[in-house]
């Protein structure tokens, strides 16, 4: 996944998610890596949230060269220190997002939603950079409807009784939370659903 939307204003966002905005200027737009999309992180100093700008693509490792989208290996020393503590969780708001399928010289982008929420979230980890702070969302195995357009992986898409336990959560019980998300409540289209 290298594209999702999300067609909400910052406003919208806050409502759906109780959380503080800010001054946040969102408007509704795609993301793509290398740009700015709001996220939801956490309060260290107690239970508020804040929408807070951030760039999808958090450095990569030493030797690599590339910032890095969506973080599938859990278990790699890279990663593992950010995903034990809660404060570098994240939740990523979208409406939803884009997978391709199909040959080369003939692929076709499908769009993936949440008919029963209009606003959902990836689960994610955010990293303080130099420049600007960035994030990434995890990735997990698909589903039977997601397998049929992309073989290999979905973002994690968290039910919104579980955003909580992300944010919140020891990794032991946050690990638990990464599982694909019910095909039955997913929508796939040739084009972004309609705000």
């Amino acid at each position: 996944m290298q594209l999702y939307r999300l067609d909400a204003t910052a406003a919208q966002i806050s409502s759906a998610f109780g959380v503080e905005t800010g001054d946040d200027p969102w408007t509704g737009d795609y993301v793509a890596p290398g740009r700015p999309a709001p996220v939801i992180v956490p309060d260290s100093r107690g239970p508020r949230r804040f929408l807070r700008p951030r760039l999808w693509g958090v450095p990569p490792p030493p030797r690599g060269t590339r910032p890095i989208t969506s973080v599938r290996n859990l278990a790699s020393p890279f990663w593992i220190g950010t995903l034990r503590h809660p404060e570098l969780r994240c939740l990523i708001p979208a409406t939803s997002y884009a997978e391709w399928s199909g040959p080369d010289g003939a692929r076709r982008q499908h769009w993936f939603s949440l008919p029963g929420r209009p606003i959902f979230a990836f689960a994610g980890i955010q990293r303080q950079t130099e420049d600007w702070p960035s994030f990434a969302l995890l990735i997990t195995d698909p589903n039977s409807l997601v397998e049929r357009y992309q073989p290999n992986a979905m973002p994690l898409i968290l039910h919104p009784e579980d955003q909580e336990r992300w944010l919140t959560a020891d990794w032991r019980e946050a690990s638990g939370l990464v599982a694909p998300y019910p095909g039955h409540l997913m929508a796939v289209g040739d084009a972004p659903p309609h705000p």
